[in-house]
Parts: structure tokens; C-alpha cells; sequence
């Protein structure tokens, strides 16, 4: 009865909460720290680029993260998301399984392919037990990470704008949280880099509604290399 109770609850608008307002509420759940999907343990590659000098201050942060999200997965990730929410939305799935198909395809390590590939099917699972919905599809096997977030976004009417902006701004945080664990970064600095990726982060939300899967591509060449020398690192905070 407690938990029939509690779900009652959670399924309750709450007063004073408009019904836009209402459909964003899961989003904050999901791109939250607390979100079980061990998204701490990745730098994708990051560490690599702190380890090799690549990375050393502020200035160089901003500069690898912008690259990483204008001409790498960053972008490929935002027009992976905008697709699998699109199918989802049509309640076509074959459509998704093609898109989650061609996002783990992308992987271009097997370190990268482990990030996207854990932190989908960590979220799916998560999601499936806490937020469930007919709409959300059953995927045996792997899952990637932009592919869950799109297909929970369009099961539960998260606006797609919404969810795409949300997803690339939880990945630079993401990010800006390896280089403090792992570079001479501060906190304010990190905080700081974040901000200045807010409008990377919306231009790339904005571009993404209108692209279609032929214009993935990426020019992040360094950093994909540098997944492979990661692995052999001497020491490792990150699993990419």
C-alpha cells in the first residue's frame, strides 16, 4: 500500500507546477549526478589528452571541449538523439533500431564503444524500473546512450528541444568534471568552462532538430587515436 501510495504521488501534478513545467520534471531526474548510470567513470578520453599535455589549463579545456562537441560526438550524439526521439514518437522500431544500430557503430574504440554502450543500457534499465511507459521499446542487448535518452524523452513528452539541450549540456559537465579530478582545474575554473559552452551547447541543440543521419561525421581524429593509447596508460582514473 506505501508504494501505491508513493507512485500515486509521483504521478500527481503537483500545485502550482504548469503542465510544461511538469513534462521537464523527468528530464532533471535522468541528466542528474544521481542518475545511476556511472557516467563519472568516463573522460572519453580526456584523460589521455591531460595525460599528454594536450590539456593543461583553462583556456586549453575550452578548447578541447569545444572541438570535441562542435566537430565530434558532441554534434553526432545531438542528431542521434533528435532521431531515436523521432522514431519513438512515431512508434517506429525499426527506425530506432537502425539509429541505436549506427550510434554504437560510430564508437570508434572499443573504450568508446563501452561509454556509450554502459551508460545506455545503465539508463534504459534504470529508467524502465523507476519511469516506465509503453512507449518506451525493449532493446535486447546494447543500448547507446543518446539513442535511451531520446527514446525516454519521446515516451514520456519531453519536449525534444528540451531533451537534446539538456543531454549536450550534462556532457559538458561531464567532461569538466574529469579534468578536475585529473587536471590542475579548479572548481570556479570548471565552472566557468561550462559557461562559456552555453551557447556551443544551444547553436548545436538548434542545428541538430534539422539535420538528418547523413550529416553525421566528425573531425575529432587526435582525440578518437588517443582512445586506443588510453587503455595503456600507466595510471588510470577513467575506464575511457
Amino acid at each position: 500500500m506505501a508504494g501505491m501510495r508513493i507512485m500515486d504521488m509521483a504521478m500527481a501534478e503537483p500545485a502550482g507546477v504548469t503542465p510544461n513545467m511538469q513534462a521537464l520534471l523527468p528530464l532533471f531526474a535522468w541528466l542528474s549526478p544521481s542518475y545511476p548510470v556511472g557516467s563519472y567513470a568516463y573522460s572519453h578520453t580526456l584523460e589521455w589528452a591531460v595525460e599528454t599535455g594536450e590539456v593543461i589549463d583553462e583556456a586549453s579545456l575550452v578548447d578541447w571541449i569545444s572541438d570535441f562537441m562542435r566537430l565530434g560526438a558532441g554534434r553526432n550524439d545531438a542528431i542521434l538523439l533528435c532521431h531515436s526521439y523521432r522514431a519513438v514518437e512515431d512508434g517506429d522500431v525499426d527506425a530506432f533500431t537502425d539509429v541505436n544500430d549506427l550510434a554504437l557503430a560510430l564508437a570508434p574504440s572499443a573504450e568508446l564503444h563501452l561509454e556509450t554502450s554502459q551508460q545506455g543500457r545503465s539508463f534504459l534499465d534504470a529508467t524502465v524500473a523507476a519511469w516506465p511507459s509503453p512507449r518506451l521499446i525493449p532493446v535486447e542487448g546494447e543500448v547507446a546512450f543518446p539513442a535511451a535518452i531520446g527514446m525516454a524523452a519521446a515516451a514520456h513528452g519531453v519536449p525534444l528541444s528540451a531533451a537534446v539541450s539538456g543531454y549536450l549540456l550534462t556532457l559538458v559537465q561531464t567532461l569538466v568534471s574529469a579534468a578536475i579530478r585529473s587536471a590542475p582545474i579548479g572548481q570556479t575554473a570548471g565552472t566557468r568552462v561550462c559557461a562559456a559552452m552555453a551557447p556551443v551547447v544551444s547553436l548545436l541543440a538548434e542545428e541538430a532538430l534539422s539535420l538528418s543521419l547523413d550529416d553525421i561525421g566528425g573531425a575529432t581524429f587526435r582525440a578518437d587515436l588517443g582512445s586506443f593509447h588510453h587503455e595503456n596508460q600507466y595510471t588510470r582514473l577513467f575506464r575511457s
